[in-house]
């Protein structure tokens, strides 16, 4: 027994440190003690905890990361990732930056910036108590000055309470989430409808034109933080992903 722990305590010298850390982290991830969307330990705990320096860590985390174990966001932190998603789905990503990748020239026009509050059915479905505070926003997304998204969206007012004072001209709520509410996970619907007026019309198509109807909630470290619903004129816009 003694010659066992003799080799076992060399067999973890010899181990780089930079992998001690890496299998640490793995195990506590795979064990279920850091859970998806949860923000674990600073750099500097990760250093006085295994007694190394901090490049040591610093490339511990950045393989992990590079292995979608961790997500990384400037001043905020590291998170765990979420599970990956069978290659069924697609990734929702920002519809600007979808425009800019084209080449297009993306823009928008705010609808509506209110203050709301959660419903019994919104209740059940975002996990919070009825009453609590929402903003809700509705804005319309052009390429090249052609409207191709109207987003209608509610976000959790205690958790984002500056997303009132965002300029849309600069970003989207698709952006902003992303670093105000880090390591996202979700679920969301895809159908085919028919547009009611308030989505026709600043979208400038026909009642009798079918739009792609994307609903998503988001959370964010196991709590709610938004759910919004997209509408896309089917004759000028597909979804399309990478599998």
């Amino acid at each position: 027994m003694r010659r066992q722990a003799q080799a076992t305590e060399t067999a973890a010298r010899a181990t780089p440190a930079y992998q001690r850390i890496k299998d640490y982290v793995l195990q506590q991830v795979r064990t279920g003690t850091w859970t998806e969307g949860e923000l674990i330990p600073t750099e500097l705990a990760l250093c006085k905890q295994f007694g190394v320096s901090r490049m040591t860590v610093h490339r511990a985390l950045r393989e992990l990361t590079a292995d979608q174990i961790l997500l990384r966001y400037q001043g905020s932190g590291t998170y765990v990732a979420p599970a990956k998603i069978p290659s069924t789905l697609i990734e929702i990503r920002s519809i600007a930056q979808d425009i800019r990748d084209r080449g297009h020239r993306h823009s928008c026009h705010v609808l509506l910036l209110e203050e709301s509050r959660v419903s019994p059915t919104q209740a059940q479905r975002f996990r919070l108590p009825v009453g609590a505070p929402l903003f809700h926003s509705i804005i319309v997304h052009y390429e090249n000055a052609v409207p191709i998204q109207l987003e209608d969206r509610v976000v959790d007012a205690r958790r984002l309470p500056d997303y009132l004072r965002q300029d849309w001209s600069k970003t989207t709520p698709n952006e902003y989430l992303m670093h105000a509410a880090p390591a996202p996970t979700g679920r969301y619907t895809i159908e085919v409808k028919l547009p009611p007026r308030d989505v026709a019309d600043p979208l400038d198509i026909p009642l009798e034109q079918p739009c792609l109807v994307l609903d998503r909630t988001t959370f964010s470290g196991g709590t709610f933080a938004s759910q919004a619903v997209m509408w896309y004129p089917g004759n000028r816009y597909k979804l399309a992903g990478q599998a």
